[in-house]
This record gives C-alpha cells, structure tokens and sequence, in this order.
C-alpha cells in the first residue's frame, strides 16, 4: 500500500507555497485600484519619460534597467496617445510587480493585461521579436478567465490548463485577478509559474514516480520515469521538463486516455471519473499500483505510480 498521507503532505506543502501568492495578487488589485481611482492626481506626478515606444512596443530590453517591464500597446487601430496616458498612470506598478518578482523565487513573471490592449510584464523580455502588435491579449485564457462571466465573484483564479506563453517562457501555470472600476473590467493581473519550475521544485526532491494531472487526464508536470511507465512515446532527450519547453509540444498528446496501455486508460477511468483513489494494475508489462490525491487550491489530482510491488 502506498502512503497516502505521503501524498497528501505533498499536495499541502505545494499548496500552502502557492497560497501566499492568492494574497500577493489580492493586495496587487488594491493598488491598481487605487491609481485608477487617483488618476488625475497621478497623471500630474506621473513621469512620462520612463518609457520610449517604438512601434507600440516599449524600447527598454533585458539586462539594462531591471526596474522596468516590458510594455505593449497593441492592436494598431486602436488610439495610441490616449492608450499612453494609461501607460503612465499604471507606470507604478513596475515596483509592485518587482516586489512579488524578487520575494518568491519560482515566479516566472508579474503581468497585467488591460481592456485596452495594453500589456505590461516584469521582468522585461525581447517583446519585439516574441510577440506580434496584432495580438488580442483578450483572446488569451489569462485574460478571459477573468472576466464577468468566467469569474462573477471578481476573485483570484488559478488556471487549471496550462498553456505556452505568448512570449517565450513554455509551459506556464497562472494565477490571475481582474481590476474592476466603476464596476467595468479594466485589466486582468497575473502571476506565471512555469512547469519547469514545478517540476523541478516539487517532483524531483523524491524517488517517487508522481505525476500531476488535470481532472480530463491530461499530465501537467511528471518525471520521466513515471510517464515512461505508463506507455507514452518517447519524449525529447527522455527528459519530460524539456519537451515541455517546446513550443510545438500539445500537452494534450500526454493524456491518461491516450496511452497505448489499456490498463492505464481504465486506472485513468477509475481514478479520474469513478472516484476511486487507488488503482492496481494485472499485466506484467504494466506497473503494480496507482494512489491519487485531489488537490483543493487547485483542479489537479496528484497520482503516483508504483512500478513495483513494496
């Protein structure tokens, strides 16, 4: 039998870490409110030489001034002068996004997307060579995961389906937060983690064959070991933390339901759907056992896969 409590201090020590950053965001929408809700206050004492643009994108690049993010007004047709003066009233949040960045070192990224099609990001990247000036930061589920309908109780959410990030950072798990004024979504906050981190901060401490998956089977972050012996392709270089930073990777094609084994899909049944929390397999071509554990914080369930018996 496996320990389930082993499981269970695995899901708690994870969740606890990544609780603190539901505060950090929350106090993060206080003071974006607050500078929309003092605009013509600090429109007065903004100081508008802090960025240069050049074709909507902000001129500052990685390595020469790491208080600055990188800022975006994208979509063309849209008023660029006017677009500028949000740029400025919001230019304080490149403290508060360094703040978070630097306390807590798994952070990949600090972001705030607008209504408005303006995008800011800290720490700065190449945004001229990542991203395109037609994108639609509104299309994207970090954004639209935050809205009215996805989110009537206006609360931070942790996006259960990871995604490739628009600029370059791979696999990313995010936690966002929508900015309302005069009761009007403004922008949508958002802190990124990416799976590389999770892997290897929390999945390869251990021995164990942990795998971590979305409650339709798809697998979020594994080892190798633990995704070899459920009968998937061979992954790049053998190593699943590197496939996962391939832009071309669809972590749908690692879903419990596709492996070639049919015991893993009838585990993935029985644990994911029927309810079950442990799973024993037959083959000897198959591994011995499943164990799963719900996590609450987020939609994920953590299984580990015993290769043999104990």
């Amino acid at each position: 039998m496996a320990d389930i409590s082993k499981l269970e201090s695995f899901v708690h020590e994870m969740e606890e870490e990544l609780s603190l950053l539901e505060k950090e965001i929350l106090d993060l929408r206080d003071f974006h409110i607050s500078l929309l809700s003092n605009r013509e206050t600090i429109l007065k004492q903004a100081d508008r030489n802090k960025y240069n643009f050049k074709n909507g994108f902000s001129t500052n690049r990685p390595g020469k001034d790491s208080t600055l993010s990188s800022i975006a007004l994208l979509r063309s047709d849209e008023d660029f002068n006017k677009r500028l003066l949000d740029v400025f009233l919001t230019n304080r949040l490149d403290s508060a996004f360094s703040k978070i960045y630097y306390k807590y070192d798994f952070i990949a990224q600090v972001y705030t997307n607008s209504s408005k099609q303006i995008s800011r990001v800290f720490p700065a990247y190449d945004i001229e060579d990542l991203i395109s000036q037609d994108i639609d930061v509104t299309s994207f589920n970090f954004y639209y995961k935050g809205n009215a309908e996805n989110n009537p109780t206006r609360g931070p959410v942790w996006i259960p389906e990871v995604y490739v990030d628009p600029v370059g950072r791979g696999w990313i798990l995010s936690l966002i937060q929508p900015v309302y004024h005069n009761d009007s979504l403004y922008a949508v906050l958002g802190i990124d983690i990416t799976v590389d981190e999770i892997i290897s901060r929390y999945l390869e401490k251990g021995d164990e064959d942990y795998l971590i998956v979305t409650k339709n089977g798809d697998i979020v972050a594994g080892n190798s070991e633990s995704i070899e012996l459920l009968s998937f392709p061979p992954l790049r270089n053998h190593v699943y933390r590197e496939t996962i930073q391939e832009d071309n990777f669809r972590i749908s094609d690692f879903n419990l339901f596709n492996s070639k084994n049919q015991e893993v899909r009838e585990m993935a049944e029985k644990l994911l759907f029927e309810g079950q929390n442990h799973y024993f397999f037959n083959e000897i071509f198959s591994p011995y056992s499943a164990y799963k554990v719900s996590f609450d914080l987020l939609d994920w369930i953590l299984i580990e896969i015993n290769p043999t018996p104990p």
